[in-house]
């Protein structure tokens, strides 16, 4: 069932002279810094979702304050959230353009920067801008490299690692409803946000911590992953030449722009070696020129990449599976969500509250959690496993959960069932492997830019329509009955695209036509 990069993603040229080299792995490749990588994330986690998951205490103090709607209020975190993931695409463009350093370090400052202004909000639409759109942009902006540069570090390892770092989210939800709970009964809401905020310029160091990969350790990264690949897709029956002509990432406009921007920097020299006898301002002049050359270069390379892989003549969006992949992104997050939301109601309607108060059914899901997204990353991992398939039976696991809960009246059996939500939704660690496995490292940033875009589409809509289905309907069933499901159709698109492709037949290559 699973299909590797080779079969349904892109082909990224000939590296056949590559692989006939001895190939000296690079030692921070799954081992040495990678592993300060995965700190790195798992500290990202922890200060940027972790604190998403900890705003009804801050939500409460603002209902207090503001004397607003409940649901006015709810909007604050909901654009918090939303825009973290929303603005993914986007973000891509920055780490084309500016690497994954550097786009994490101004968005930790940015991050930091909406919840300082928010300590002085005057009201609730204040808070729209400072703390749902600013610090949601700068979430964004350190959420999105430090899942990619877990990718980018890792191989034969890579659930594994994605797992590990993404718990950070469940811990941080811990830790930091306890520390916004605290803080904001010592010194009160206002001053809890500006302390949050100081503590929120260490996502600078986090970003400081992703040293980018040379070009040469990336191409050798890809080198062996293509060979693992290969084997593999020895397994599978349908041609791969038939799925890369439906998504193939020409090199020649590439290699192109390279020649042209090596034109650029060349002539650039060529003026500065020819003015070295000239007088000190304008060689001061020269090196300022070069160095706007170089930017400029950057610049047009890293959006040159971004605007080939979403508008271009072969995109992102000409692999099918990797559609397939979005439409499921959109339905997949909100029933993750919905639970966190009703299940107080649902303990409420059926009497169970005394049970609940005792061991929380929302914190059940999120300690499980945990446990899963390593459990699952280990399993993923083993060289006789398909990411792929651990992926798809963990979507059915949630799916089929998410649709019994309603019929469970009693706290044990509604302990069952959060438990093993909380297990099979650890598959959000595997979703950059298996972005990864469909697009290739170099186009992770923008593909999975496309995918957590719509996983906050899903999460922004997802509770008010669950909501919404509850004021028509009186009842908490029906908002669950229909997330599951749309969810279930997110995943059989997941699994008739990929025999669409199998049927297709295949087409002759240049080479063939000619002989």
């Amino acid at each position: 069932m699973y299909a590797s990069r080779e079969d349904i993603g892109y082909d990224f040229g000939d590296d056949s002279k590559v692989r006939s080299k001895p190939i000296k792995p690079n030692p921070n490749i799954d081992g040495g810094w990678a592993w300060m990588i995965v700190l790195s994330s798992f500290l990202v986690h922890i200060l940027i979702m972790g604190s998403q998951m900890a705003l009804g205490i801050l939500n409460m103090e603002w209902l207090e304050e503001f004397n607003q709607s409940r649901g006015l209020t709810a909007w604050v975190s909901s654009l918090s959230m939303g825009i973290t993931l929303i603005v993914g695409p986007f973000i891509g463009l920055f780490i084309s353009m500016c690497g994954c350093r550097r786009t994490a370090i101004i968005g930790g400052i940015l991050n930091a920067l909406g919840w300082i202004l928010s300590a002085y909000a005057s009201n609730v639409h204040y808070l729209f801008l400072t703390f749902g759109v600013t610090a949601g942009i700068g979430s964004g902006m350190v959420y999105l490299p430090a899942v990619v540069m877990v990718g980018q570090y890792f191989q034969k390892r890579r659930a594994l690692a994605q797992g590990l770092s993404t718990t950070g989210t469940g811990f941080g939800a811990f830790l930091m409803t306890a520390l916004l709970k605290y803080l904001c009964t010592e010194f009160g809401w206002r001053n809890a946000m500006f302390i949050q905020g100081a503590i929120s310029l260490n996502l600078c160091v986090c970003g400081a911590l992703m040293r980018p990969l040379s070009p040469k350790d990336l191409r050798e990264k890809c080198v062996v992953r293509s060979d693992s690949e290969e084997n593999r897709a020895k397994a599978l029956s349908h041609s791969t030449e038939t799925i890369k002509s439906n998504g193939v990432l020409g090199e020649e406009p590439e290699k192109k722009e390279e020649a042209a921007n090596e034109e650029v920097l060349g002539s650039v020299q060529h003026i500065e070696i020819g003015g070295k006898s000239g007088s000190g301002r304008s060689m001061y002049g020269l090196r300022l020129f070069k160095t706007v050359s170089q930017l400029t270069v950057t610049v047009r390379k890293g959006f040159a990449l971004w605007y080939s892989s979403y508008f271009g003549a072969a995109s992102l969006f000409t692999n099918r599976v990797f559609v397939a992949f979005i439409i499921w992104a959109l339905f997949a997050y909100s029933s993750f969500v919905i639970p966190f939301i009703h299940l107080p109601e649902i303990v409420k309607q059926y009497n169970l509250s005394r049970q609940d108060n005792v061991f929380p059914l929302t914190s059940i899901i999120a300690i499980v959690h945990i446990f899963g997204k390593v459990i699952l990353g280990l399993i993923s991992d083993l060289p006789c496993i398909s990411t792929w398939n651990v992926f798809l039976m963990a979507n059915f696991t949630l799916v089929t959960c998410i649709l019994t809960l309603p019929l469970m009246q009693t706290y044990v059996g509604l302990a069952v069932v959060c438990a093993l939500i909380g297990f099979s939704s650890g598959y959000f660690s595997l979703m950059p492997v298996v972005t990864e496995d469909l697009v290739g490292t170099k186009h992770l940033a923008n593909a999975y830019g496309i995918i957590i875009c719509a996983n906050g589409i899903s999460a922004l809509f997802g509770p008010p329509f669950a909501g919404w289905i509850y004021d028509i309907t009186q009842k908490y069933d029906f908002s669950f009955y229909i997330a599951g499901l749309l969810y279930m159709v997110g995943i059989i698109f997941l699994l008739i695209q990929p025999c669409i492709q199998k049927k297709q037949p295949r087409k002759k290559s240049t080479e063939e036509a000619q002989v």
